[in-house]
Formats: C-alpha cells, sequence, structure tokens
C-alpha cells in the first residue's frame, strides 16, 4: 500500500507544465548563447560529439571519447572543458557552485537541463568502440562491484538485486541491461522536489557515495564518468525523458 501511495505521488507530480526543471532549461539556454571568458564567445561552438553546437542526441551518446581532449567525458567534463579552451573562462566559481543550494543557481546542472533536453524522445546509445571507451566501461564495472569503506558497502550492494528498496524507496537493479536501468538512467537529470534543485548524475553519484559514507569523489572525477559509462551501456536503448521530476 506504501508503494501505490508513493506512485499516486509521483503520477501527481509528474506534469511537465508544472516541472520547475524547465526553468534550468530556460536558463541553460542563455548560458549556451552567452558571450563569456577572456575570448568573449558562447559555448556555441562547443563540440559534444555531434559536431560543433550540434545539440540534438548529443546527450544520448554521452559519455563518449573525445579526440581534441584524448579521454572520455560526460556532459559536465565536457562543458568544464569548453569552457576553458572554447571561452577561456576562469571556472573557479562555476565548480564551486556546481551543485545548486537555496538562492544559488548551478550554472552546470541549468547547461545540462538545456542539452539534455534536446535528446529528450530519443533513446541512449552508449559509445564503447574506442578503447578508451572500453577501459572506462571495465573501470566503472569495477566501481560498481568495489566494496570500500567502513559500510562494505558497492553500488551493487544497493542495486544489485530485483526488488530490493531502503524503507520505501525501490531500488533498480544495474547488474543487467534493461527495464531498471533504462528508466533510472532515462529520467536524469532531475528535479526533486525535496531538495527543491534540478540534480543531474554527477550529484547522484556523489550523493550515493556520501550516503554509503565513502569519501565523496571530486567533482568530474574520471571515475564517475566511468560509472556512468557502465551505467548507461546497461541502459542502451532506453528512451530519455527529461528534465524528470521526482520525490
Amino acid at each position: 500500500d506504501g508503494e501505490k501511495e508513493i506512485e499516486r505521488y509521483r503520477a501527481m507530480i509528474n506534469d511537465p507544465m508544472a516541472n520547475p526543471g524547465y526553468l534550468n532549461v530556460d536558463r541553460g539556454e542563455v548560458l549556451w548563447k552567452e558571450a563569456r571568458g577572456a575570448k568573449n564567445v558562447s559555448l556555441e561552438q562547443c563540440d559534444l560529439g555531434e559536431g560543433p553546437g550540434k545539440l540534438e542526441g548529443a546527450y544520448a551518446k554521452l559519455p563518449r571519447y573525445f579526440k581534441d581532449a584524448d579521454k572520455v567525458m560526460d556532459l559536465e567534463q565536457r562543458l568544464h572543458w569548453c569552457m576553458q579552451k572554447l571561452q577561456e573562462l576562469d571556472t573557479a566559481d562555476v565548480v564551486k557552485r556546481r551543485f545548486s543550494s537555496p538562492g544559488v543557481n548551478s550554472d552546470m546542472e541549468d547547461l545540462v537541463a538545456f542539452i539534455a533536453n534536446k535528446s529528450s524522445g530519443m533513446k541512449f546509445a552508449p559509445q564503447v568502440s574506442h578503447p578508451k571507451e572500453k577501459e572506462a566501461f571495465d573501470v566503472g564495472e569495477a566501481l560498481f562491484y568495489a566494496r570500500a569503506s567502513v559500510m562494505d558497502f558497492a553500488c551493487q550492494t544497493c542495486h544489485g538485486e530485483t526488488g530490493k528498496r531502503i524503507r520505501l524507496q525501490g531500488l533498480p537493479d544495474f547488474t543487467k541491461p534493461g527495464k531498471d536501468a533504462q528508466e533510472t538512467m532515462g529520467s536524469w537529470p532531475t528535479y526533486r522536489v525535496s531538495q527543491s534543485a534540478l540534480r543531474t548524475m554527477q550529484h547522484r553519484l556523489w550523493d550515493c557515495y556520501r550516503q554509503a559514507r565513502m569519501p565523496p569523489p571530486e567533482y568530474l572525477a574520471d571515475g564517475i564518468t566511468a560509472l556512468t559509462v557502465y551505467l548507461t551501456k546497461q541502459a542502451e536503448g532506453g528512451a530519455i525523458n527529461v528534465p524528470s521530476i521526482k520525490r
């Protein structure tokens, strides 16, 4: 009965016309087009994998290998790289505001909402053909099963069995490709009603590590990107519907 009530609550709030996450989308569009940095240029020539400035479908193929940076990047890593390389922007403040708080917006959350929304309705097509993409997948899979810290938890502890839950919160099973991974990954970034903020996958994984009593990962850490590669591969073929809205 409790789970049914949670589903009823989710259905009540799951209205795109009442989703504050779309305010992030609007702010992100402004930031994408705004000239900033020492070069006083916008991000509109940033190549997210589909060509400079091309946004449609880009999020569906991230993380991926970028030859100019010679590394696998998720969306936030790539945006940070473009800010530094294209705009010559001092990103210290952007990193400081990586996660929004009451009265403080996050450029990254806004940009991710805008760009991810351009892939809404499309399906995940993870890129794991380049050797460094394959390496990232292997590292991400290893991290998913790695037990650590005072609780001796791994990602698999909570997300390795169908039907498991914490209190009334159902936990998706990421050990196999399919529906659980597709529905979960396809709903991020999301607006969290309980936090009054839009959150990205970087924040979700950071918070998972924090709740597992592990050392919180550094922002834009390659390990988080590798874990995202693994999770996205498990969600291959799943539909993207973002920004979504959650409790």
